[in-house]
Formats: C-alpha cells, sequence, structure tokens
C-alpha cells in the first residue's frame, strides 16, 4: 500500500464509477463479475475490507477521502473506482426465471437513490431482476450503489431500448404485467393471482407513461388512505413486493 496526503478531485464517471461504503464496497469487492481498478481507504477500513492484492489500495485520511465523492457523501472510509457491470439481457433473465418469479419493470425512473432502494427491495424480497429502459435510468454510479446496499452486485439489471417491446417479450414469457396506477379501480390484492408477475412503475408525478400502461395486462392501485396523495416510487416497489411475495 502507498500513503498519498491529496486524493484526486474527479467523482468518476460511467464508465469507471465510483462506490463508497462499507456495504456497497464490501459487495463489490465479492462479486466476481465485477473488476475493481483501486481503492482508497483510511488504515482502519483498509483493514477491515482485505482487499485483494491485486487491487491498488492507496492509505488515506478521511478528509481526502471526501474530496473523492460528491457532497457529503458516507465513504465510510472506503472509496474504490470500478469498470461497470457486463450489460444483461432481458432474454436471459426471463429465461432463468423460475416458474414463480416476480419481476420489476420501471418506467423512466431516473433518480440513482430511487433505483438503489428498489434494488435493495428486489435483494429482499427475491425479484428475479429489474427492467429499465437504456436512455431513461440512470447510470450505476456511488449514490445508487450505497442506496442498494449491496443489491447492485446482487440484482440482474436489464437495461433495453423500448420498454414497450420488452413489456411484449415479458408477456411472451409467460409474466401477467401489473401497472401501478393511482388512479386504478382494482387494489393490487385483486390484480395478483399468475405464478409469473411483473409490476410495472412509472416515475414519480408523471407515473406510467400511456404506451406502457396499454402494455400491461391489468392496473392496480396499493390501498392507501386519503391521508397521502402517493408514496415514494421505491417505497411503493418494497410495498408491492411484499404483496406479489406473499400472494
Amino acid at each position: 500500500m502507498t500513503r498519498r496526503k491529496k486524493s484526486h478531485q474527479s467523482h468518476g464517471n460511467p464508465n469507471r464509477p465510483r462506490f463508497w461504503g462499507k456495504h456497497a464496497v464490501a459487495a463489490a469487492l465479492d462479486n466476481p463479475g465485477r473488476r475493481v481498478l483501486k481503492a482508497w481507504a483510511t488504515r482502519e477500513a483498509a483493514d477491515f475490507m482485505q482487499f485483494p492484492k491485486e487491487v491498488p489500495v492507496t492509505l488515506a485520511e478521511a478528509p481526502d477521502l471526501a474530496r473523492l465523492v460528491p457532497g457529503d457523501a458516507p465513504h465510510q472510509g472506503v472509496v474504490i473506482e470500478c469498470e461497470p457491470l457486463e450489460d444483461i439481457w432481458l432474454g436471459d433473465v426471463l429465461a432463468d426465471a423460475p416458474e414463480r418469479a416476480v419481476l420489476l419493470v420501471l418506467d423512466q425512473v431516473t433518480d440513482p437513490h430511487n433505483v438503489g432502494a428498489i434494488l435493495r427491495s428486489a435483494a429482499a424480497f427475491g425479484a428475479v431482476g429489474i427492467v429499465t429502459q437504456d436512455r431513461h435510468s440512470p447510470p450505476e454510479g456511488g449514490a445508487l450503489a450505497k442506496a442498494a446496499s449491496g443489491a447492485l452486485e446482487r440484482v440482474p439489471w436489464a437495461r433495453v431500448v423500448n420498454l414497450a417491446r420488452a413489456l411484449e417479450e415479458i408477456a411472451e414469457a409467460g409474466f401477467w404485467r401489473i401497472g401501478l396506477d393511482g388512479e386504478a379501480s382494482t387494489d393490487l390484492k385483486e390484480a395478483l393471482g399468475p405464478q409469473r408477475v411483473a409490476l410495472v412503475l412509472g416515475a414519480e408525478g408523471a407515473g406510467l407513461r400511456p404506451n406502457t400502461r396499454e402494455h400491461c395486462d391489468a392496473l392496480a392501485k396499493l390501498p392507501i388512505t386519503d391521508a397521502i396523495e402517493s408514496l415514494n416510487v421505491s417505497n411503493a416497489a418494497a410495498i408491492a413486493l411484499y404483496a406479489a411475495s406473499v400472494a
């Protein structure tokens, strides 16, 4: 290991994302499909993480690490730079899905914190993967990985060019497509039933786009009270995943 007093100011980029926080970094190191290029850590964190010998580690003080990440990001004494994961094809996700499976489809959900939290819930409830439109979803990055708390490395994430076409492919694979819509007349528990379910969620505010709605087999709502207009999309995803997992 080498010691360097001053850290580079860059925060990484989509081609070389930078992750921070012990859970996100540990999961990346444990993922054989993830290539970690270099790391910065306090001595305590470096001892805790037990970096592989092939990963160059620069020892740094906490204030130096803070310059490697945006704003007040909680780096917990460790930052890594890595390569993005290889592309995952939707067809492979569908082919590997068991007879009983839940898949998440996100319609232009772009906030990395929300997508990270959704990945975490997907891992918690055993979803077979998530599907997003490539141009309207966040790239791999530190905020997303931190919110996912390791799930970015564990949940298959298929990025597609055309979401409507992807929903057609999902239906051909035997998935019942349920779009979550606060204005729907049917509660989610009434729409569930088939063993393979694709839960389709839209961005906050805009909701599902018309063409996405048309490619759903059913529209359903979560039975929330009138005390609040709607839920954050990551909270809605967690509740929907739980409902689908116990149906």
